[in-house]
């Protein structure tokens, strides 16, 4: 947002008095699609790259930066703008991180014109620091946040990047996340430049959904029906081409002449579209077989959406004792089997960090493991990302086994998934997820206020109309992934249908949508380099403190560790409130597990019934 001094530098320029009007655009981010933004900064450093001093955008700095901007433009494609100060809990202000952030999200709202709530995790201390700035932000500019309200009013959830380390681990198969994971996706912008025999012209290429229609249809579309777009959509040219008399060569009217030169355009970049699918495609087919990424991605779906730590462990050692797989693909799996096995009584963590280091893994990257653990493991993540915290949550997991595979490679949901949907259904508890502030017009009337009782809301007075926003924006400290911003657009398509939720309780409310955005966009290439990045800066992080690799208590010690994080860390095993909040937990975790019973049951029954239908 323009300041007033920044006017009257712009005024007191204007000696000539030539300018006539000023007027603000809200645009302080990067629109990616319909449901899916980015900041588009690095959320960490290289060591070797060049360095923007200016962080926040102004219009001194936009003028006196530009022969910077200019050099910095042809190194790299974002910038870099590291978030963490003193620990991964703090915002770095020298770089002016956090206000970078307010800005975004302060445009967002604006060019939305939208004044939301904010929402966050309990234990993410960043993502309050930034809900908090924020709301001052648009306490202090009543004027430019004076929208009609709106009842439920919109939601903005902040949510913290360590709280799902798995899902920028994962190799994508779906085309614009693969795209991005193998060849990675800057600006808009891949480079195919040091593919074998590639033409010049599609050395770089522009994927778009607004400008190719192609890519905006086969977005989300896996890997093999990818195959079958391309191949219709190279028949579809050809059958074009065949009737039409470009290639004939017969113009031999006006109107044929006429015809041509309306034709020749689009026939032109039909064809130049066609072939750089085709040159796409082609390349993404060769590096999946050079870097074995089946092989590797098996296993990685494996370890993210199941639990067999014998078969688990066998397959990673072998997999890292290969010669056929990659270093990255080895360490990435090791990280994946660390963050599963980090609790598990007898995991071999330590061991293999030895192997990576044993089969052509440096030590500095092998010794990630440990700084995953440390930045993003489980002591510093809220939620029970893999669902084996207690016998609850390993109750549920198990059911929902019950909605079978459709595919191998695509077993794992993103964390954020369940997250939104139980906001959406008005059933995302506020212990986990506080209001940051609530309006006193949105408190529930006195006659209302015994009936909110009943719900599971330690924030006192929050409409139960409240809990279920139409409109939401989801907004990731540290960086979203392309698999995340799908699974958000088919959970759009899915509220667009009214097909709603599976599973007792309310459903989302009519014309509910979601827009999800972050830092920046990850890939397992930029996931590692910054964790490569706090190596540097926090290298207590590089060995397995004591503690690190520890197991729960005993049986009954698994709940009580989920207990003592909600509470934030403190465990008390006293009477009164305590004991309590042991209660809640307990039928919390009785809810989730006859949720996941009832949709797991469902999921069977209608398995069976199509299977009869169809003579199996």
């Amino acid at each position: 947002m323009l300041k007033k001094s920044e006017i009257e530098m712009l005024a007191e320029a204007d000696e000539r008095e030539l300018v006539r009007e000023v007027q603000e655009y809200f645009a302080d981010y990067a629109p990616i699609t319909e449901s899916h933004f980015s900041l588009n900064v690095q959320p960490y450093t290289h060591v070797q790259q060049i360095q923007l001093p200016p962080t926040t955008i102004t219009l001194s700095s936009l003028v006196n930066q530009l022969p910077a901007a200019t050099a910095a433009k042809k190194t790299r494609g974002s910038r870099a703008l590291p978030l963490y100060g003193d620990s991964t809990y703090t915002w770095n202000i020298s770089t002016g991180a956090l206000e970078r952030h307010v800005q975004c999200l302060a445009a967002l709202c604006l060019s939305l014109k939208k004044k939301p709530l904010i929402r966050f995790p309990r234990s993410s201390k960043m993502a309050k620091k930034l809900g908090q700035e924020l709301l001052y932000q648009m306490q202090s500019e009543q004027q430019l946040f004076d929208f009609r309200l709106t009842h439920p009013p919109p939601v903005l959830l902040i949510l913290d990047r360590k709280h799902d380390p798995v899902t920028p681990l994962l190799t994508q198969w779906t085309y614009q996340a693969m795209v991005h994971e193998i060849l990675g996706i800057e600006n808009g912008r891949v480079d195919l430049s040091g593919a074998p025999e590639i033409r010049p012209e599609f050395q770089e290429m522009v994927l778009s959904t607004e400008q190719d229609g192609f890519f905006a249809k086969n977005l989300y579309a896996n890997f093999g029906d990818l195959g079958a777009s391309v191949k219709a959509y190279v028949s579809e040219f050809q059958a074009k081409t065949v009737s039409s008399k470009l290639v004939a060569g017969k113009i031999d009217t006006v109107q044929d002449m006429k015809k041509f030169l309306e034709e020749y355009p689009e026939h032109r970049k039909l064809s130049g579209n066609v072939s750089k699918h085709v040159s796409l495609v082609g390349e993404l087919s060769r590096l999946v077989a050079e870097l074995k990424l089946l092989q590797v991605s098996e296993l990685e779906q494996s370890l993210a959406a199941n639990e067999s730590h014998a078969s688990d462990l066998k397959n990673v050692r072998d997999m890292i004792g290969s010669p056929q797989i990659t270093a990255d693909a080895k360490l990435r799996l090791a990280l994946l089997y660390a963050l599963r096995y980090q609790k598990f009584n007898g995991n071999q963590v330590v061991g293999i960090v030895e192997l990576l280091k044993q089969h052509g893994v440096v030590e500095g990257d092998a010794q990630l493991v440990y700084v995953l653990l440390h930045f993003a493991g489980h002591g510093a993540r809220q939620d029970d990302l893999f669902s084996n915290a207690n016998f609850f949550s390993r109750g549920k997991s198990a059911l929902k086994g019950l909605k079978g595979v459709e595919n191998v490679y695509t077993q794992h949901t993103p964390a954020l998934v369940e997250t939104v949907e139980l906001l959406l259904k008005g059933r995302l508890k506020d212990a986990s997820y506080p209001l940051l502030d609530l309006p006193n017009d949105l408190l529930p009337s006195a006659s209302s206020a015994s009936n909110n009782n009943n719900n599971n809301n330690n924030q006192s007075g929050i409409n139960n109309a409240t809990l279920r926003p139409i409109e939401l924006i989801v907004f990731v400290v540290g960086g979203t992934t392309y698999e995340e911003a799908r699974a958000i657009a088919l959970l759009n398509d899915r509220l667009a249908s009214g097909q709603g939720f599976s599973g007792p309780g309310p459903q989302p409310q009519p014309g509910a949508r979601v827009i999800l955005g972050g830092t920046c966009v990850h890939n397992s290439k930029t996931f590692l380099d910054w964790l490569r990045d706090l190596a540097h800066k926090f290298p207590e992080y590089l060995d397995p403190k004591p503690g690190l690799l520890g197991t729960p208590g005993g049986g009954g010690g698994l709940v009580g560790d989920s207990v003592a994080r909600e509470s934030g860390g403190s465990m008390n095993l006293g009477t009164g409130s305590s004991g309590s909040n042991l209660n809640q937990q307990v039928a919390a975790g009785l809810e989730e597990f006859g949720d996941a019973a009832v949709d797991g049951v469902r999921s069977l029954l209608g398995r069976v019934r199509k299977g009869v239908a169809g003579g199996f």
